[in-house]
């Protein structure tokens, strides 16, 4: 039996392309940057299934007409509100930091989906206080420190020290959320989680 010719789909055009990307946000949170992303993928991926089925020529045509119209489709979708790199930047902030990620591992994240750094700094939590509760989430989630159930040896201590410095806090954090016992750490996590 013959193998069924593969149909052709048209070539996104901007209405598509807004309709994909409603769909997106619909479904997930995104940076501008993010969903200008997407939106390339997607004129790629119909690039590469109308490869065989139309000239060359035609399809980079096409390609280039849909790039094109992506920029003032998520510029509009900023504009009316239903795209905001600082309402996403807020939001992952607080979901992270609850989390027990620290202020550097936060920024990271955020600048890796295109959040400008002006707006990921006003995004991150402050305060020594803040700071302090995401080590000791960190410490809880990992057993470590005043959550551990084996004692402390020196060198459980390093390797503790060290799991929280490549977490991104400082030493002088993990030192004094290592120190605390744990009816105490657990009050602070509260506190924090009540105020994020």
């Amino acid at each position: 039996m013959p193998k069924p010719k593969p149909t052709l789909r048209p070539p996104p055009d901007a209405a598509a392309l807004r309709a994909a990307a409603l769909s997106h946000l619909a479904r997930y949170a995104a940076t501008q940057a993010g969903l200008t992303q997407i939106l390339m993928r997607r004129i790629d991926r119909w690039a590469r299934g109308a490869a065989d089925l139309i000239a060359a020529e035609a399809i980079e045509a096409a390609r280039a007409a849909a790039r094109a119209a992506v920029p003032a489709i998520v510029a509009r979708l900023a504009e009316t509100g239903a795209l905001s790199d600082a309402v996403f930047a807020q939001a992952r902030a607080r979901s992270l930091a609850r989390a027990g990620r620290s202020r550097r591992a936060i920024g990271a994240h955020l600048a890796s989906r295109g959040v400008p750094q002006a707006l990921a700094a006003e995004a991150l939590p402050t305060g020594a206080d803040h700071e302090l509760a995401a080590a000791l989430i960190h410490a809880r989630k990992r057993r470590i420190g005043p959550f551990s159930k084996t004692p402390q040896t020196a060198e459980t201590k390093r390797r503790t020290l060290a799991s929280l410095a490549r977490a991104g806090f400082a030493q002088s954090t993990a030192a004094k959320a290592l120190g605390m016992d744990p009816t105490e750490a657990d009050k602070v996590i509260n506190e924090f989680r009540k105020e994020v």
